[in-house]
């Protein structure tokens, strides 16, 4: 009985330390996060600055979220991508364009157009000048929703599916969210910048599970009062 005892103690203990470390882990994550928000929160206050060339594009794939940048060419002539969207404004579509600049391609979301305003979006052509956020890619779809290229249905902006839906080849590896350019439409300047910070919940929640389990098992492993390997 003794031993069957303090083999579960020790199993106790054992869970405790796991859960402990697990405590110690969201504690990590939380500050990766608020460093996170905090770089996120200079870039976007920050002015704008020139488009990296082609040589940086790759790097920026990968940790340029929310630069804010500026950019200059020509509008290609093809039929913008409608994106399903949901915003301040409602439901709607992101209209997705690609620009042609002087070092390559890089695809705009234009902005947000409601439901009803679908079917007037018709493609844009000639010189154009962007400021707005750079955004990652955002390939397959959404949530239990693939995009079907075949059909023209994007639930995601996928920078390389939409570019070669339409016809463009070597699109940089990332889109670029425009700022507002007046009250028309497409209405551009509604990115949402959230970042889910709940790790201190879950920290303290790891915390009190392993003391839950550090006190059972010095429960379990105490012996009781007055009795000796199971023998009064």
């Amino acid at each position: 009985m003794r031993r069957g005892r303090l083999l579960l103690a020790a199993c106790a203990a054992l869970a405790a330390l796991v859960l402990a470390g697990l405590g110690v882990w969201q504690i990590e994550r939380r500050a990766w996060k608020l460093a996170l928000i905090e770089r996120v929160d200079a870039r976007i206050a920050a002015p704008a600055r020139p488009l990296p060339p082609p040589a940086a594009w790759p790097a920026l794939a990968q940790d340029g979220a929310y630069l804010r940048v500026r950019l200059a060419g020509v509008w290609k002539p093809v039929r913008p991508a409608l994106v399903k969207a949901v915003t301040d404004l409602g439901g709607g579509w992101w209209v997705m364009s690609p620009l042609q600049t002087a070092t390559g391609v890089v695809l705009v979301n234009r902005g947000f157009v409601p439901d009803a305003l679908k079917g007037s979006i018709a493609p844009v052509s000639g010189p154009a000048e962007i400021e707005g956020l750079l955004r990652l890619d955002e390939p397959g779809g959404g949530f239990l929703r693939r995009n079907d290229p075949a059909a023209d249905r994007w639930f995601s902006r996928d920078v390389r599916a939409i570019a070669h839906a339409r016809g463009v080849r070597d699109p940089a590896p990332f889109f670029i969210d425009a700022k507002a350019e007046g009250p028309g439409w497409p209405r551009g300047g509604l990115t949402v910048v959230r970042f889910r910070n709940a790790h201190l919940v879950y920290a303290l929640t790891w915390f009190a599970l392993a003391g839950i389990a550090a006190v059972f098992a010095w429960a379990v492993a105490r012996r009781p009062r007055g009795a000796q390997d199971g023998r009064r």
